[in-house]
């Protein structure tokens, strides 16, 4: 079963550096719990919007992963998507760690965790290099990701 994992993960990242949010999506299950400092935790249709929502808006993207492993029960993967970010035109290089939790053969928990101040350095410039270190800024930026997640599920 670990390989078989494994080849879920592979699979989930080849369909993301194609931008093929359906393929993603069709690795979790229905009830899947996602999380990460940008998104908070998301579940279920939500996290399945979330990609779809990424990958239709995706700009200069690229997407490069490595260090996928994988037991019966749980893996992992390291993952580098590059990207411009739309608000401010700016170019990010997010590093990311992946943790995965299976169930049935499909991927039933996903979190990926990264350095939020690091993105929102990049992401947002100055103001991400004085203030994205703080709460606040962590705050704002679940807080606008929900907000374009509810535009992009409302104009669907």
């Amino acid at each position: 079963m670990s390989e078989a994992h494994s080849e879920l993960i592979t699979r989930f990242y080849q369909a993301f550096q194609r931008l093929d949010a359906e393929a993603m999506v069709a690795c979790y299950t229905d009830d899947v719990v996602f999380s990460d400092p940008a998104f908070g935790t998301l579940r279920g249709k939500d996290a399945g919007d979330m990609w779809r929502m990424l990958a239709s808006r995706a700009q200069d993207f690229s997407l490069t992963f490595d260090n996928v492993r994988a037991d019966e029960r749980s893996g992992g993967a390291h993952w580098v998507a590059t990207y411009l970010f739309r608000q401010t035109g700016r170019t990010v290089v997010n590093d990311i760690q992946a943790r995965f939790t299976f169930r049935d053969g499909k991927i039933c928990e996903h979190h990926d965790s990264f350095n939020l101040w690091r993105w929102s350095r990049q992401a947002l410039g100055f103001k991400g290099l004085l203030l994205g270190w703080t709460p606040l800024v962590a705050d704002k930026v679940r807080q606008q990701a929900t907000k374009g997640l509810r535009a992009f599920q409302a104009s669907r």
